[in-house]
């Protein structure tokens, strides 16, 4: 599909206030395109936005494309947008947002991250060890980077190192040199038709990385582990802590806020090698994996040792990835984006790991009804090991569907099939409330969702000082 890219062009993004549309948005802006967008609600992406003096239209209404020549839109917008509708009357083209991205990253050398779950914070410390190592790349990613404090960036180099989001099929469509896959888990099926039918879609994906160019797979998924041996596809390098990585994970310790390990080089037609005394502050064994991908990946492009480490070392983090809010009562309160069952078992274990001595209480916001309903059995599970659950209303993300959800029985088999006793809240002042009257010194509190939990978190210290 070929599109005219005139700087002529007013480009109108429907849903502009996501994470990743936000991003592209900047990039185009960048390189010199007419920018505007419209979303239901401002939030802080919004305001990146404004301040880089793109026009935002609070709501969806027809009049906003008047001016418009070519709209993108987000994976979470519907066929009957009204702007879409009036899109197609006056026969206006429209792209996805993955096609769009696939446009702008054709001319250059891209590292795409993809995978169910780590994208982001994977393509965040490529993106830190490529900047340390002053290759100015082009940054394009699913959250905000702290040390860049946006999710995006233009670099004047060849490299673009973007996340790809799998949610609606279209990552196959982004132009590779290197590519990673983290893993593959029974994610966004309302648009896969199985669980075979996404793996086919990451097999694509993989045979587009062209014979030059690497794709980096972690073995220590099944699913990624299924693909290598069915795929035929010769350019990979695997990592993991598996014996038969070619990039082995080994001695991994934790302490506190930080995770420690080496890397085994077993490459073919070179002497094996070891890259000892890697250190990040992030926690849990995903987030080594993570690293790991990161330090394959730059190791290929030629980058030293010691800028590896030095950048792993200082890396600033991703917000919503464990990050602390505030503490209250010598209790400690984070926020994580976790909203899928094997994110949630991932985080808690790396708690568990880290801060042995406290005792860890998850407020969970579902999101999206589908997703509940697809995974319920494996949400009841995932919170083994903490001593409670707050459970609260699940955010819908713009669903209608006519699914009903028991709550009363939802907590009630959280509580049983994860052995933890289960607190209901009906909103922010019922969980500032809760806390405020629950919250002990060896408690450690941790957010878990991908909707507004993240500003009912960070309102905290204000609804509870309120009487």
């Amino acid at each position: 599909m070929n599109i005219n890219l005139a700087k002529s062009e007013i480009i109108h993004f429907v849903g502009i206030g996501g994470i990743g549309m936000s991003g592209l948005a900047l990039i185009m802006l960048g390189l010199g395109f007419k920018i505007q967008g419209s979303d239901r609600s401002i939030n802080k992406n919004v305001e990146r936005l404004k301040k880089n003096k793109i026009k935002f239209f609070l709501g969806h209404s027809s009049s906003n494309i008047n001016k418009a020549t070519i709209l993108v839109i987000s994976s979470a917008i519907k066929k009957n947008n009204i702007e879409v509708i009036e899109a197609r009357k006056k026969k206006l083209p429209i792209y996805r947002r993955g096609d769009m991205l696939a446009h702008i990253t054709s001319l250059k050398k891209n590292i795409v991250v993809s995978g169910s779950h780590g994208k982001t914070t994977t393509t965040s410390l490529i993106a830190s060890i490529f900047a340390k190592a002053k290759l100015d790349p082009t940054i394009i990613n699913g959250g905000v980077i702290k040390s860049l404090e946006n999710s995006a960036r233009l670099g004047k180099s060849e490299w673009c190192i973007l996340e790809s989001d799998e949610s609606d099929g279209s990552f196959v469509k982004v132009p590779s040199t290197y590519a990673v896959v983290t893993n593959i888990d029974r994610e966004h099926m309302d648009y896969y038709q199985s669980i075979d039918d996404l793996k086919k879609h990451f097999i694509k994906f993989m045979h587009k990385v062209p014979s030059f160019g690497k794709t980096f797979i972690c073995i220590d998924d099944k699913n990624n582990k299924d693909i290598c041996k069915t795929s035929k596809i010769k350019n990979l390098i695997t990592y993991g802590i598996d014996k038969n990585s070619n990039f082995k994970i080994k001695n991994i310790s934790f302490r506190k806020n930080k995770s420690f390990f080496d890397v085994e080089m077993n490459l073919p037609n070179k002497t094996k090698a070891v890259l000892k005394k890697f250190e990040i502050p992030l926690i849990g064994s995903h987030n080594i994996k993570n690293a790991t991908a990161a330090i394959a990946v730059s190791y290929f492009i030629g980058i030293s040792s010691n800028v590896l480490k030095d950048s792993l070392r200082n890396f600033k983090g991703v917000e919503r990835r464990f990050s602390k809010v505030f503490s209250y009562n010598g209790a400690d309160i984070y926020d994580d984006y976790a909203h899928h069952p094997t994110e949630i078992k991932e985080v808690i274990k790396g708690v568990r790991n880290s801060f042995k001595e406290k005792k860890i209480i998850c407020i969970f916001q579902p999101h999206r009804v589908s997703r509940l309903n697809d995974l319920k059995q494996d949400f009841c599970s995932a919170f083994k090991r903490v001593k409670s659950v707050i459970l609260c209303p699940i955010y819908k993300a713009g669903e209608n569907l006519s699914i009903k959800i028991d709550y009363n029985k939802l907590a009630n088999q959280i509580a049983k099939k994860s052995n933890v006793e289960v607190f209901m809240v009906n909103n922010q002042y019922d969980l500032s409330k809760f806390l405020k009257n629950h919250l002990k010194p060896k408690n450690i509190v941790i957010g878990m969702g991908a909707g507004s939990i993240s500003n009912w978190l960070k309102q905290l210290p204000k609804t509870m000082k309120e009487k």
